[in-house]
């Protein structure tokens, strides 16, 4: 399945204002009058009929904008609570990575997004639970045709859960050839340029002027930044 397809920006849903909206007759202490709780969104019952490929519950992909995917989880788990759909809806997850990045000496964990525009969601495939998924604000849809899906296949699924699950990347500012700061160790405010670095050990390697010949001095990633 293929998970790379570019998503374009949307515009978001327009809230009413306080000026936009029109003032009650009577602001007065006295109207006490309990306020109605807003119904509940409910199902329609004429549905398009949905076919599902695989009996009870599978992970299923959705399309939406990159950037909302936070937006969008929240806004489907509160439709599931809202609408009584957790027997039939059970997981909403983005998939992510740990990564570390390594600038100027200084360390910075985030999470990145494996697959931007994209979130999975665990459900039994209804028409009732296609309904509420699809008209989650932010969601442009599923993936698959039509109204039919396409689940993920269970190694498809256990892939993203051994990236999800892997040991943090690094990712590093500087590049072999690129003059770089020493800016900690014996070699400290010393410059030289970047020869080699090792991805799985955190080293870099930097070949130093010292005492007139190049010498090469091996560092921890955060023991050199870049020079602007």
């Amino acid at each position: 399945m293929d998970l790379t397809q570019p998503q374009e920006p949307f515009e978001q849903e327009s809230s009413e204002t306080a000026e936009t909206r029109p003032a009650p007759a009577d602001l007065s202490a006295s109207d006490s009058t309990p306020k109605p709780t807003p119904a509940a969104e409910k199902i329609p019952d004429n549905l398009p009929p949905v076919e599902a490929i695989v009996e009870g519950p599978a992970w299923y992909v959705i399309h939406c904008y990159s950037g909302y995917e936070n937006k969008v989880r929240h806004n489907l788990e509160q439709r599931i609570e809202t609408m009584g759909m957790k027997d039939m809806i059970f997981d909403v997850i983005i998939p992510t990575q740990e990564e570390i990045e390594v600038k100027d000496g200084k360390r910075k964990t985030y999470n990145r997004h494996i697959f931007p525009g994209y979130v999975l969601v665990n459900l039994i495939l209804t028409e009732e639970s296609w309904y509420v998924v699809r008209n989650t604000p932010g969601v442009t849809g599923f993936v698959g045709m039509g109204n039919n899906p396409t689940p993920l296949r269970p190694e498809e699924m256990s892939q993203i859960v051994k990236k999800m699950e892997a040991e943090a990347e690094t990712k590093v500012t500087f590049r072999p050839g690129e003059r770089v700061q020493i800016i900690d160790g014996p070699f400290n405010d010393f410059y030289g340029n970047v020869s080699e670095i090792d991805m799985v050990r955190n080293k870099v390697r930097v070949m130093v002027s010292f005492f007139g010949r190049e010498t090469p001095v091996e560092l921890d990633f955060l023991q050199v930044k870049t020079i602007s």
